[in-house]
């Protein structure tokens, strides 16, 4: 499988994507400069967290401008998966492709620690290989990880099973204690927690580890196994 990481002025996860992807789970990837990037031969894109752009104006809503952000949307409607960590989460609101929007956490101060979160859908591509209700323990890194939609909008991410992830004990004020969500369709997935930094033990937990098996298992399967 090949995985593309798109990288942003001011990404800063993307090493740590990339060293996920490739030496730890053993795919192929490669990092892609926004600016020149082709996304067309790439089986997913992971759009990695940072400060895109200083988040001026808004987290991720100058990324979510760029040119690239229109291959994604084209991959995404291809039925591709599209895997966006905490600032690309946001850019992922900001362009929309997933609903809702970021704010300032409740106490407005950035955080940066190990959090549980509960896999609230395990029938997903990217879940597949939790059990749902699991805990599993992923770092989070923020400033702006309050997760907010409107009631109607909030009704119909539970009504469609799309609320992924959520905070065991909500850090940052996120409404319904969200962590992570997905589109409709099930194959865009934006997680503000880190599980790119949840790959090795030593790391403080390998948690994360399962979402990537899980895409790349379910990956083969509709692929591969079809081809």
């Amino acid at each position: 499988m090949k995985f593309a990481v798109i990288v942003f002025p001011g990404s800063n996860c993307d090493r740590d994507m990339y060293h996920a992807v490739k030496e730890v789970l053993g795919e192929e990837a490669d990092l892609l400069w926004y600016e020149n990037s082709n996304l067309e031969n790439y089986d997913a894109i992971l759009i990695p967290g940072g400060f895109s752009y200083g988040d001026y104006l808004r987290c991720g809503a100058v990324a979510a401008t760029s040119d690239v952000m229109k291959q994604v949307r084209e991959h995404a409607e291809r039925g591709k998966p599209v895997l966006g960590v905490c600032n690309g989460f946001q850019i992922l609101t900001e362009f929309g492709l997933l609903p809702g929007a970021f704010m300032r956490n409740q106490n407005v101060s950035f955080m940066c620690h190990q959090e549980e979160l509960v896999v609230e859908n395990n029938e997903t591509v990217f879940t597949s290989g939790y059990e749902k209700g699991e805990i599993v323990r992923f770092p989070i890194a923020h400033g702006e990880g309050n997760y907010f939609c409107d009631e109607e909008a909030l009704q119909q991410l539970k009504a469609n099973n799309q609320i992924v992830f959520t905070y065991k004990n909500n850090p940052n004020g996120s409404v319904s204690d969200i962590a992570g969500i997905m589109n409709k369709e099930g194959n865009v997935l934006g997680l503000m927690p880190h599980p790119e930094r949840a790959m090795e033990a030593i790391l403080g937990s390998d948690d994360g580890m399962k979402l990537f098996k899980s895409l790349v298992e379910n990956w083969r399967k509709t692929y591969v196994t079809n081809a």
